[in-house]
């Protein structure tokens, strides 16, 4: 997945599309193709309108992205999945909207929530958990609009304790609108409090022209009829004059930048109004309200028709004090068409912020953290990029045929299923699928079988097996797609959901076989916990290994752990730490951590290893600091090795409950070509899972 950076605020109105300006502005300058993206717009798609910041960043920014790829969910759809308790479907929903931007963008700009809905409450955490699965740094974005000293470091200290209790990186907060005499006492006292989190403070000024809506912002929320000068809409208005005075008093309240706000009938306001337009001694006026649904007379549009200088002049229902309270409450924004608004934003962004510092740490600063979902789609992400061949030998059964489908579907890599024929194209139409470029194969009816039954024979017939036995043996589908990845028609093979593991993984210990340098296959589960990816091993094959198997699997998982962009740091547990106990089970653990060092010396590769060592020293930095404080690898652990499988699989279950983990394997390493096991009860999003990490596996092993 390509990088992100998220924007999110205390509360509605913050001013976040000055700095999402501000933010395009500065990457520009750096990365080429950027996109711009929000999860939720306020906006419905039968008001036959379209979110303005997103307008604001295509149209600024000449974005050719489609309008509709650029938002998750409308408030009104996202509400609904509130209410109907969906929460994950609602953050799944949006990753899997963002994953096509993230395909072809080296950066996506992220924009979050308005905090404007019935669940604003809540906004703060959907966007903190958004912004965790995204893998995004996250600025921050404040109104210092009419507050106190106290109230704004309040609110932002907040909203930032919030977001670094859910594993945020708040790497900047801009303060915007804020007084002159106020900035300094808020940014010291801010910065002394977050010094060691690294976080900058930034504050904006309050700009009277930004702050200012235009004629057509007005006119679009009143819903107005504009009866004269359409083309002079985008005039900003400084403020509001209510016309029901007399007409000499009127005139004596007319400022620059005044719109007019009177009822329909007032003739003689009408025509002073568009006198004063023409005259030098007169301050300038931004247009006209006329209230109540009146429109003037016959008379006094002949006359405005014949004026060579006009403003604008717009019709609205409602009365005139109602119209009035209205046009008070509109909150200014920076529309697409207003180049002056943008031009201005752009100037107190680069006067306030230090571009080249904040430039600098937006592209050096990436958040540590990896969630679940981040890692599943840097999976199907990273399978694509280079799409292999792999066979599903279990063709028949629903659950294959159905990840199947989706894999074809997303291109993640070509698909060969085995089996009957008929049997799977009559299950592929009883469970509705489309899957017009998946490749069937009946193993004895296959052009390679006599070829297969040649090979096999010659690499078994030291255990005395015949031709007819080998002509068995290669009819079961786990031993027929065995052999193609052996010969390089498949690039690795997933069995397992109808199968043993020992009816899946047999075929790869006497065909494919060991590494050079393995002596025997091992195996790994990748556990997706809240915000990290860790590495299990040995979790499934190897009941009671000695020391030389102990390190062997430790390398092993450490190649695995590469694979999957996991930095290792291997632990091997026992049930003490260092040299505080003594046993023969101890023993063992001490000394393979001896030979993995030899062996990682022989092959120059800076191994980072810690044994024995118990498990909370490995993984909790408090506990290392007691027990192993100049350890480069306790409280640091990515990679654990189990002392046994008795161990191992019980604490990877153990784990995988009570801390709700996803846990994904087992994973065989060792082999020469990729074959992978599955779970009799697996689901389908576990064998697509599965289908990447082979997939991925195959692509290392021609690297």
């Amino acid at each position: 997945m390509s990088r992100t950076l998220y924007i999110t605020s205390t509360e509605a109105k913050s001013g976040k599309s000055l700095v999402s300006l501000g933010i395009m502005e500065l990457l520009l300058r750096n990365i080429e193709k950027i996109a711009f993206f929000r999860p939720f717009i306020s906006v419905q798609p039968d008001e036959d309108k379209k979110d303005n910041d997103i307008r604001l960043i295509s149209k600024a920014y000449d974005l050719d992205i489609p309008y509709h790829d650029m938002y998750a969910y409308t408030l009104g759809e996202a509400s609904q999945l509130m209410v109907d308790g969906n929460y994950n479907q609602l953050i799944e929903g949006t990753l899997k909207k963002i994953e096509p931007l993230a395909e072809k963008y080296d950066f996506i700009l992220c924009e979050g929530t308005d905090f404007s809905s019935t669940y604003s409450a809540f906004e703060l955490d959907i966007n903190a958990e958004l912004a965790n699965n995204l893998g995004s740094s996250v600025l921050l974005v404040a109104s210092a609009y009419k507050k106190s000293v106290s109230d704004v470091i309040h609110s932002i200290e907040i909203s930032i304790d919030s977001l670094r209790a859910k594993g945020n990186k708040v790497i900047a907060t801009f303060i915007n609108r804020i007084d002159s005499e106020n900035r300094y006492e808020i940014v010291d006292k801010l910065s002394k409090k977050y010094r060691e989190q690294d976080i900058q403070f930034y504050t904006i000024p309050n700009i009277d022209l930004l702050e200012n809506p235009t004629v057509k912002e007005i006119a679009d929320i009143l819903n107005a009829k504009v009866l004269y000068g359409e083309t002079r809409l985008n005039q900003h208005v400084h403020n509001y004059v209510v016309a029901a005075m007399h007409l000499n008093n009127f005139l004596e309240r007319i400022h620059h930048g005044s719109l007019i706000i009177t009822p329909g009938d007032r003739a003689d306001i009408i025509v002073a109004c568009l006198t004063a337009v023409s005259s030098v001694n007169m301050p300038y006026i931004a247009g006209i309200v006329l209230t109540g649904g009146i429109e003037p007379s016959p008379s006094v549009l002949n006359l405005i028709k014949g004026l060579k200088k006009t403003i604008p002049i717009i019709s609205v229902k409602p009365d005139t004090f109602p119209s009035a309270r209205i046009i008070d409450k509109i909150h200014a924004v920076i529309t697409p068409e207003d180049n002056r608004k943008i031009n201005q934003a752009l100037a107190v962004f680069e006067q306030n912020v230090d571009m080249d510092q904040l430039g600098g740490k937006i592209i050096s600063t990436q958040s540590d953290i990896v969630t679940p979902k981040m890692f599943e789609y840097s999976l199907i992400a990273r399978a694509r990029i280079d799409r292999q061949h792999i066979v599903l030998p279990e063709g028949k059964e629903s659950r294959i045929l159905q990840a199947a489908e989706i894999l074809l579907r997303r291109e993640v890599a070509d698909i060969t299923l085995l089996g009957d024929r008929k049997q799977i194209e009559a299950k592929i139409i009883e469970l509705g699928l489309k899957m017009d470029g998946v490749n069937i194969i009946e193993p004895d009816k296959s052009e390679y079988f006599n070829e297969y039954v040649r090979q096999y024979y010659e690499l078994r017939k030291h255990r005395g097996v015949t031709m007819d036995k080998v002509r068995d043996i290669l009819v079961d589908v786990n031993f027929f797609g065995t052999m193609m990845v052996y010969n390089g028609h498949a690039d690795g093979l997933v069995s397992g959901s109808t199968h043993t593991t020992a009816a899946t993984i047999r075929p790869a210990f006497q065909v494919i076989k060991t590494k050079p340098g393995c002596r025997l296959v091992s195996s790994v589960m990748l556990m997706c916990l809240k915000d990290r990816v860790l590495v299990y091993g040995d979790c499934a094959i190897n009941p009671n290994p000695d020391s030389e198997e102990l390190s062997e699997i430790a390398l092993s998982s450490v190649t695995t752990a590469k694979i999957f962009n996991i930095e290792p740091r291997v632990a091997m547990l026992s049930y003490s730490t260092g040299d505080s106990g003594k046993g023969d089970d101890v023993d063992i653990v001490r000394e393979a951590v001896q030979i993995a060092r030899e062996k990682a010396k022989k092959i120059d590769t800076d191994l980072k290893i810690e044994g024995p060592i118990q498990y909370d020293a490995a993984i909790d930095p408090g506990v290392a600091k007691t027990k192993m404080p100049e350890s480069e690898v306790a409280g640091k652990a990515t990679v654990f090795i189990f002392p046994d499988l008795n161990t191992g699989n019980n604490t990877y279950k153990a784990v995988q409950r009570s801390a709700k983990a996803i846990a994904i394997g087992p994973i065989l390493q060792g082999l020469k070509k990729p074959v992978n096991d599955l779970s009799r009860g697996c689901l389908v999003p576990d064998i697509i899972n599965t289908v990447a990490i082979t997939a991925i596996q195959a692509q290392a092993e021609k690297d």
